[in-house]
């Protein structure tokens, strides 16, 4: 192995786990300016649709708080005035808020993983800490940071100046002409800042998105041990390796099925091997192997051979013996004849509702074979 495997120098791209790992830990895809940007957006576009909404409920509320009466004056109560005008004004008010809190919630969720992680509103130690705070503001990501906010400060204040250079005027002018006018200016003017500074907070964003996938892969770089470790753990989990037996065994089954189905009797080891034969004079003139498997898929066959009512029976040498030495879909060796004649026999007993007992069988010397497939007995 090379020096650079053991080294724990992290050179390797994180895989799906560690990903999904940091993710429930709270390390996801983040991009403030991409939630600034979407929340000014939607807070425009409502201001813009929704304009004349809002402009006859702040218009009531002006009324309802500067319009009074004798009898407003004879009675007069603070919750008079402003209950009405609260009434008036709120729900616009409400409705900007929450599209804008919810374009910055989505903008998060689908950036990064889609996963809400409930830890990141706990309380941290570490966010209240001077030092933890000094090594955030005067690390590479607290430089980092400062580079962006300048430059966004500065793109916002040039969209700004633009955006004001050609209403100066206008601004100048307000106070000399019809109320109603001088009031829609002002807000098409709001209006459209908030656009011109969504579009810069969105192109900002759209630079900032690359460079935080970039730190996040970086941040989750793995070593050589990291990928050992996490390949050991995942194949060493017990509910893991279980999940893997269950999808092998049904793959398994899957396969069987039309040997299974066909078979007269099946022969185990018990648990390690089985092997499912059958015998008809008009295909050959010996029993055939139609199926043989080992652990998982032994035990497939003995669930199948359950299921559609197949003799089991436990002869671990005579089952090694078939496994080792014969194909499937192939003559059992000549050797085997009366070891597998004496089964048949015993089978066919029990199917024509007889109680026979059980054959012993026995084995030529040279068809004893241990579990790994070695010869338990040298021929001479």
């Amino acid at each position: 192995m090379s020096a650079q495997s053991d080294s724990g120098e992290k050179t390797l791209a994180p895989t799906d786990k560690r990903k999904q790992d940091a993710a429930k830990n709270g390390d996801v895809l983040r991009s403030k300016e991409l939630a600034t940007a979407s929340a000014i957006l939607l807070g425009a576009g409502w201001m813009a649709l929704g304009g004349g909404w809002v402009w006859d409920r702040l218009t009531g509320a002006m009324r309802h708080g500067l319009m009074w009466d004798r009898a407003d004056l004879d009675a007069f109560t603070p919750e008079r005035v402003l209950l009405p005008m609260l009434g008036a004004a709120l729900p616009p008010v409400l409705v900007l808020g929450a599209l804008m809190m919810a374009g910055a919630l989505i903008s998060q969720l689908g950036f990064g993983t889609g996963v809400w992680v409930g830890g990141n509103l706990a309380f941290k130690g570490s966010r209240i800490n001077p030092l933890s705070g000094l090594k955030r503001m005067f690390g590479m990501n607290g430089l980092i940071e400062m580079g962006k906010g300048l430059a966004k400060v500065a793109l916002l204040a040039a969209i700004a100046w633009v955006w004001g250079k050609d209403r100066i005027m206008g601004f100048a002018a307000l106070g000399r002409g019809n109320m109603g006018q001088q009031l829609g200016y002002g807000w098409d003017a709001i209006v459209t800042l908030l656009f011109a500074l969504g579009a810069g907070l969105l192109l900002i964003a759209l630079v900032d998105v690359p460079i935080q996938m970039f730190r996040r892969n970086k941040r989750l770089m793995m070593s050589h041990q990291d990928m050992r470790d996490e390949h050991k753990q995942s194949e060493g989990s017990p509910e893991n390796k279980a999940a893997i037996r269950d999808r092998q065994r049904r793959m398994a089954a899957g396969a069987l099925v039309p040997a299974m189905k066909e078979a007269q009797f099946v022969i185990t080891n018990p648990s390690h091997f089985a092997v499912a034969l059958v015998y008809d004079p008009d295909r050959a003139h010996a029993p055939i192997l139609l199926a043989k498997g080992r652990d998982d898929k032994a035990l497939a066959m003995r669930e199948l051979a359950a299921e559609y009512e197949v003799p089991v029976l436990e002869y671990p040498p005579l089952a090694r013996a078939l496994y080792f030495t014969t194909q499937e879909r192939q003559v059992i060796r000549h050797e085997l004849y009366a070891a597998v004649a004496a089964v048949l026999g015993f089978v066919l007993s029990l199917k024509r509702g007889e109680s026979p007992v059980a054959p012993s069988v026995n084995l030529p010397v040279t068809m004893h074979f241990d579990a790994d497939g070695r010869a338990e007995i040298k021929p001479e």
